[in-house]
């Protein structure tokens, strides 16, 4: 099998990786990875953590059909499909991903020959600007992308800066040049999204503008500055909006060589002669801030035309950044996976400041970041259980500053409440639960946040407080949340039980012992949900009655989100021991799991589900979504650890490949990735806010993980091998680990951490 997924990735055109030596490790990388159906990644140009991440988006889905939900726009969240045939251009802001969406801002499109500014459709190409394209001629790495566009006979590359998007477009000899800048193109888009574009040719080369939107974000402000390394011959724009108030700029030709564009819809296009070189290259700086802004990004990190030179540096920071965990796999399909996890694991937050520090605030206000690095992309529902604390292991400092531009959020909220889903100065409300508490209480568990935790429990206090968000005022009332009342309701109890839990642990740091007893006594709250006699959590009303209308195996109206009643049945991360009490017993519990891995689920409660296909299914355990990534290491406490890694190696062994389905469900910034990270390094953070680690069943042969502070972990399996999936011994630093966890203060010591496998 893994001898044909080689010759078909030859065949596809997909980079195949190979022995490296030295620093080299983008070559194990494949952005392809998770661009078909649901992992929704994007395989474009950006640098870790950066603002721009400049891609190919292959087709223009509206969010909108005949007045209703299109569910067809969900397979473009991250804006390309692997199997279309065209691409309309390349745009400059993606998520990575993500099951809902938003972005795709400022898409170039370079044509040839007739000039025409609608995008056409994927069915009949020749109707517009986009273009067909091959896969045998499309190539992808950290920090770099190519693609033939067929129609036109161009090669477009693309790289990046931080702030700069950097276009490299390869003509035919004596082409006449068009290069669109489609204002309307957006993911997620829909009529009426853009709320206001706007565009000025400052000069022959450098042309600036903004563009606000109403979507997921609904007061989103991006601006740019774009600049050619020729001189502009023409220029011109169509409106696209029904405009009833023109003023007295109806003295003008607006349409053709006017410096100024300006409306709701706009396309542009710029034409340019070109020389022997048959080659056009474009700079696309970004702000949040403002067009000097944007135009200060772009002196400030790319003041030349060297296109290579910007590429090297890119992957020159991706190789500093995969550096961070160097492992040895049993094979190059392993490795590949792992760094293509772990380059997903990088791709956000994204930086969201300018290289002076402005930023724009949660307020709508311009503030300046003191002391830290402002970021933004918080999907906190997925990321707090595994990706943050994977940065708080290798990217303390970074972790650090997302802490304080979380706390910052908190400054500007007038909820008073930190993020629960924010993104480009947005607070969206994606999802439940107020997880900010968890990365914050997980960083400060672990020593990478120590200043002003006093401000920090406020903060928590205040959101876990607030009694307009989501059933929050039942929950505080009741102890739960009414599904009568609100619905998800099981699912936002069990979250906020430890939510609370989470914020319990800053009390106890603090030294504030009343909310200590306050958040402790509300982490309980799971019990008021639990039914001794179908043995699940069960949506209860505001009566104080279970509601009688009861189906475990569904989710939509069963009181859950994105899971079903066997998923959050197991959810109380803070308490595995409570959660096996309540299901009988270690036994019992034990069993129960045996149950979840091996009975089926039907299909007619996977097809209400769009974020969910078989593929991440096994059994009634659904690992393409999150709320059950914490299931496969609860065996641990049941006694039989052995099932822990008999489930957790395999997950990793049919859950993830190195083929562009090779996620099983949405990465979800990340948090996909960094459970494959953690699991294949073998150990898991089953609660994070504290300092343990669940252990599991690790899959690299060796592993080097750079902690900061000049501290080495060294990780070495002896008798690793394919059927050898049992750990019989740990060891760390010559001390042999008694029970089923690690520490994370033990880890970042550095030294030697030794596990011993078997086939038993």
């Amino acid at each position: 099998m893994k001898k044909l997924i080689l010759f078909l990735l030859i065949i596809i055109g997909l980079p195949v990786t190979s022995q490296n030596t030295g620093n080299d490790l983008i070559h194990y990388v494949n952005p392809f990875i998770g661009t078909q159906r649901m992992g929704h990644t994007f395989p474009g140009a950006t640098v870790p953590f950066g603002m721009v991440q400049l891609s190919p988006d292959t087709d223009t889905v509206s969010y909108e059909l005949n007045g209703s939900y299109n569910p067809r726009v969900y397979e473009y969240c991250a804006g390309y499909q692997y199997d279309d045939p065209t691409i309309v251009g390349f745009s400059h802001t993606h998520f990575s991903g993500t099951g809902h969406s938003d972005l795709g801002d400022f898409l170039i499109m370079p044509t040839t020959e007739k000039l025409q500014l609608n995008p056409g459709t994927a069915n009949n190409p020749e109707s517009g600007y986009r273009s067909r394209f091959s896969h045998e001629n499309e190539f992808a790495e950290p920090n770099y992308y190519s693609v033939l566009l067929e129609d036109y006979s161009i090669t477009a590359e693309l790289t990046t800066s931080a702030r700069v998007g950097f276009h490299r477009y390869t003509f035919p000899e004596n082409a006449e040049v068009n290069i669109i800048l489609d204002l309307m193109h957006g993911i997620y888009n829909y009529d009426g999204k853009n709320v206001w574009t706007f565009v000025r040719v400052e000069n022959d080369t450098l042309v600036t503008g903004y563009r606000q939107t109403n979507g997921w974000a609904r007061t989103r402000t991006v601006y740019f500055a774009m600049t050619f390394d020729r001189p502009i011959t023409k220029y011109g724009h169509k409106k696209y909006d029904k405009t009833v108030y023109r003023g007295f700029y109806r003295k003008f030709n607006e349409g053709e060589n006017f410096p100024e564009m300006a409306g709701h819809d706009i396309r542009a296009y710029f034409n340019f002669d070109l020389d022997e070189t048959c080659e056009l290259k474009i700079k696309f700086a970004l702000s949040n801030v403002s067009a000097a802004g944007a135009s200060k990004n772009l002196a400030a990190e790319v003041p030349h035309w060297d296109f290579g030179k910007t590429k090297r540096e890119g992957q020159q920071l991706w190789n500093n950044e995969l550096s961070k965990i160097r492992v040895e796999m049993l094979d190059n399909d392993d490795s590949t996976v792992f760094y293509t996890a772990l380059y997903h694991s990088f791709l956000s937050p994204i930086i969201y400041e300018d290289v002076d520090g402005q930023y724009r605030g949660l307020d709508q206000n311009i503030h300046q970041s003191d002391g830290f690095t402002n970021y933004t992309v918080f999907s906190l529902w997925d990321t707090y259980r595994a990706l943050h604390p994977l940065f708080n292991l290798v990217q303390p400092c970074r972790n650090r500053d997302m802490v304080k531009s979380m706390l910052a959020h908190y400054d500007q909220s007038v909820h008073k409440m930190l993020p629960v889903w924010s993104h480009y100065a947005n607070e969206n409300w994606c999802m439940i639960g107020y997880h900010s508490v968890s990365v914050i209480a997980d960083a400060i568990a672990k020593g990478i946040y120590n200043e002003n935790l006093p401000k920090a429990l406020e903060a928590c206090k205040s959101t876990a407080s607030y009694p307009l968000y989501d059933g929050l005022n039942y929950y505080l009332k009741l102890g739960y949340v009414p599904e009568d009342k609100s619905s998800n309701s099981v699912s936002k109890t069990l979250e906020y039980a430890y939510d609370d839990w989470a914020i319990a642990q800053i009390a106890l740091r603090v030294g504030d012992l009343s909310a200590y007893d306050n958040f402790m006594q509300r982490s309980e709250s799971y019990r008021h949900v639990f039914d001794p006699v179908s043995g699940f959590m069960r949506p209860k009303l505001s009566d104080g009655n279970f509601r009688e209308a009861f189906d475990p195996l569904d989710t939509h109206g069963q009181g859950f989100i994105e899971g079903n009643a066997w998923n959050y049945g197991l959810y109380i991360p803070h308490d595995p021991e409570k959660l096996v009490k309540l299901n009988g017993g270690k036994a019992a519990f034990a069993a129960k799991l045996d149950s979840l891995f091996v009975l089926e689920l039907d299909d007619a409660h996977i097809e209400a589900n769009e974020d969910i296909t078989r593929d991440g299914i096994i059994g009634l355990y659904v690992h393409g979504n999150e709320p059950g990534h914490h299931i496969p290491y609860l065996y641990n406490w049941t006694g039989q650890p052995w099932k822990t890694q008999e489930r957790v190696r395999m997950i990793m062994n049919t859950m993830y490949a190195n083929a562009p389905d090779g996620l099983c469900g949405n990465d979800d910034c990340g948090q996909m990735s960094a459970w494959y990270i953690f699991s294949a390094l073998g150990f898991y953070p089953v609660c994070p806010g504290s300092e343990e680690y669940a252990l599991g069943s690790p899959k690299v042969v060796s592993a080097e993980v750079d902690l900061g502070n000049g501290k080495i972990l060294s990780i070495k399996i002896e008798n690793q091998h394919r059927e050898n999936v049992f750990v019989r011994e740990v060891w760390l630093n010559e001390r042999r680990i008694e029970g089923y966890t690690l520490n994370h203060h033990d880890l970042a010591k550095g030294g030697m951490l030794k596990f011993v496998m078997s086939n038993r």
